[in-house]
């Protein structure tokens, strides 16, 4: 699960965006454990996009609770 654009988020609902959260948080720990041992440049974009997704993720959670 290491990418998830606005679209499927507007498409969720609260529950299933603190499961996804809670997954892509888990991911970035492993990939910045293969980082820290010298993984492969190949998981470059993927921390990247992983980044963003829990990013993407906040942003839309914080504008619910504003509302």
């Amino acid at each position: 699960m290491s990418h998830v654009n606005s679209k499927e988020i507007d498409e969720m609902n609260q529950e299933q965006r603190e499961i996804t959260l809670v997954e892509l948080r888990d991911e970035m720990l492993q990939l910045r454990a293969q980082q820290a041992l010298g993984g492969s440049a190949s998981n470059a974009g993927a921390y990247k996009q992983t980044r963003r997704s829990i990013a993407r993720l906040l942003t839309k959670m914080n504008l619910e609770k504003e509302e």
